[in-house]
């Protein structure tokens, strides 16, 4: 009898301390998480195709209400299906269906209070949050440090970008990211400004396969996120914005009420790049904030500043660029900086009524302003106060403006995040979309705002204006951004170039080293619903008539995207469907040519496309061939060249 009491008795302590482990599949069972709490810890691992691509890596959080990252007690779990279907007409695919398996976790820190570690798992994708109820009598939270963590095989070389150190750069505007990617660097490599790296962060697990790391569902409850450095045993953890950030004012610590959660955190995974391209992770967790009641028309716009610069924000250039919007067939002509003084308000009425005589709309340049930064472009101090806020975007709207660009955000404090979301919800009470620029990457933004239409958040095509090694550099960088930034979100990057030269006069300034074939690709590979494109006036009869036919008819919006070929930083090809023609494009950034067989299963067997393409003197050309009885083509892509397929229909 006793023996039976002692032995229930080690049951019971074994219970106690045995490790609550259970692991979550994706629906189609390829991809897996392991959760586990063993001695008060959290951990989690990640493997997809039976190949582990995360490590047993940290989970928790540290808040002003307790530690919930050790000591923790188990309380129970549970496991159930999430499933949802939503259109969204800004993104890489119109119609999306989502479903994943998820675990929540219940449990209480030494202090009692309770928390949720919520993980779910769909085809090629892991989300994980933190929720938390209201505990005891406290109503709000601020979470001091998060401790969710990313382990990755030793093997594993990166695609990341190093966070900037604040304060620094063009009046003070950094960080805006806008640094260079690190090239199959091997993992743990220090950041290069010692601050961590930026979302999105992109991961070649070897031969084993591929992960991409970003952040969803962030709203003015929280802040911008971003990687640390890796610590001595090689783990990346959260981290939040550095206290010089927005000139220093605002906690980089995050507060929201309770009951409450934080951001998703999403990791991408699979065998090949495949899942990485064509993921909606970032949209499939979020909801839409508000519902607008204006209709959002997207397309394409000229843009006088790329390469006229400064000097040219007057009321006869931009006329010209508006005779140039029409003579594309575009939608939109972007007026920026410094429209309020060389133009002036009473004047840019009668360029705006000219633009409509020509059936062109207007968006409008503005400084994000405030005390985070020394910028003196004007207009300056209108979208950082409410009450000028509102004034001026009612002026807008009695004008027929259609969008502003804002420029020159101050970091990613919680503070920042409010005023993102408070130009965007002032912008929609007043039929405006909005493009970002110096800023920081969406993060679901395109389905929780309907007003919101694309943010810079990469070192973009101004850069090919300011400096010649960033020309030499642009072919590299342009096959990173859709398997890294492009791939989370809307990239407003401004490219499709076709002077030769990066000037007005196209015969001086810094000279463009890829191809014509190359710019054009970059309008397909480069996703962004109202795209303001880097052609110029002169470019109507200095340029190839078949690029410019092309450009004329060139979509913004798709109703699918799918990967074809590539290797970061070495060529990229993926197609795009706008609802009536598949787009297949490609970009190569080596020195030499390559021959790439492609499967063009989309397309189907034996069907004519037409092919625009650099001929062996970087020509552009353009051609009709025939898909094979595999649907396949043979395709050279020239060294620093592109090419585009067209189905026809």
């Amino acid at each position: 009898m006793k023996k039976g009491i002692i032995s229930i008795f080690m049951l019971l302590i074994a219970t106690a301390v045995f490790p609550q482990t259970t692991t979550v599949t994706s629906p189609d069972k390829n991809t897996s998480v392991t959760f586990a709490l063993k001695d008060g810890e959290a951990s989690y691992n990640i493997s997809n195709n039976g190949k582990v691509l995360i490590e047993n890596s940290p989970l928790g959080v540290i808040a002003n209400i307790g530690n919930f990252r050790s000591n923790l007690q188990f309380v129970d779990f549970a496991t159930s299906t999430v499933s949802k279907s939503y259109t969204q007409d800004k993104i890489k695919r119109f119609s999306n269906k989502y479903a994943a398996n998820q675990l929540i976790c219940n449990v209480k820190n030494s202090k009692g209070n309770a928390m949720q570690f919520v993980i779910e798992v769909s085809n090629n994708n892991v989300a994980i949050k933190y929720n938390f109820p209201k505990n005891l009598e406290v109503g709000s939270i601020v979470i001091e440090k998060e401790c969710t963590g990313f382990r990755f095989p030793q093997h594993t070389t990166t695609f990341i970008v190093p966070q900037s150190k604040a304060m620094i750069g063009w009046k003070r505007t950094k960080p805006s990211y806008e640094e260079e990617y690190t090239n199959d660097e091997p993992v743990g490599t220090p950041s290069k400004f010692g601050h961590g790296f930026t979302f999105p962060s992109l991961f070649h697990v070897g031969n084993d396969g591929w992960v991409l790391l970003s952040e969803t569902g962030v709203d003015s409850r929280f802040c911008g996120s971003r990687l640390s450095d890796p610590d001595k045993n090689g783990i990346y953890y959260i981290a939040y914005p550095m206290p010089e950030e927005n000139n220093g004012n605002g906690t980089s610590a995050p507060a929201f009420s309770l009951p409450g959660s934080t951001p998703w955190r999403t990791i991408t995974v699979g065998s090949t790049l495949k899942p990485i391209v064509e993921t909606t992770i970032p949209w499939d967790l979020v909801e839409p904030l508000y519902k607008s009641e204006h209709i959002y028309k997207y397309g394409r716009g000229t843009w006088s500043w790329i390469l006229w610069q400064d000097d040219s924000i007057n009321f006869e250039d931009q006329k010209r660029y508006i005779d140039l919007a029409k003579a594309m067939g575009y939608q939109y002509t972007l007026i920026d900086n410094w429209w309020d003084k060389n133009i002036g308000r009473e004047k840019m009425k009668n360029l705006i009524e000219y633009a409509h005589s020509q059936g062109i709309d207007i968006f409008l340049w503005y400084s994000s302003s405030g005390y985070w930064n020394d910028i003196v472009q004007g207009p300056i101090n209108c979208m950082d106060n409410p009450i000028i806020r509102k004034r001026e975007m009612r002026w807008m709207k009695e004008l027929g403006v259609k969008g502003i660009k804002v420029d020159f955000f101050g970091g990613d404090k919680q503070e920042t995040m409010r005023l993102y979301e408070s130009i965007l919800s002032d912008a929609d009470d007043n039929g405006l979309m909005v493009i970002f620029h110096g800023c920081t990457i969406p993060r679901g933004w395109e389905r929780m705002y309907p007003n919101y239409v694309g943010s810079e958040a990469i070192l973009a095509s101004e850069n090919m204006i300011f400096s010649q090694d960033f020309c030499n550099y642009e072919a590299f960088a342009s096959t990173l951004h859709p398997f890294i930034r492009n791939s989370i979100g809307c990239m407003e990057y401004g490219g499709g170039f076709l002077n030769k030269r990066m000037h007005k006069s196209n015969n001086s300034g810094n000279i463009r080293r890829t191809t014509d074939c190359f710019q054009i690709a970059t309008a397909i590979l480069f996703q962004n619903p109202i795209q303001n494109f880097a052609l110029a006036p002169n470019n109507l009869t200095d340029a190839n008539p078949i690029l410019l036919d092309f450009m004329k008819s060139v979509p913004t919006t798709w109703v699918d995207t799918k990967f074809v070929d590539g290797y970061p930083g070495k060529y990229t090809i993926i197609a795009r469907n706008n609802g009536e023609k598949w787009y297949v494009a490609g970009i190569n950034a080596q020195k030499s040519p390559i021959k790439v067989k492609l499967n063009l299963d989309m397309i189907g067997a034996k069907k004519k496309i037409t092919i625009y393409n650099d001929d062996k003197k970087l020509n552009p050309t353009k051609s009709e061939i025939t898909t094979d009885k595999n649907s396949s083509v043979v395709v050279t892509i020239q060294a620093e060249g592109g090419f585009v397929i067209v189905a026809n229909e």
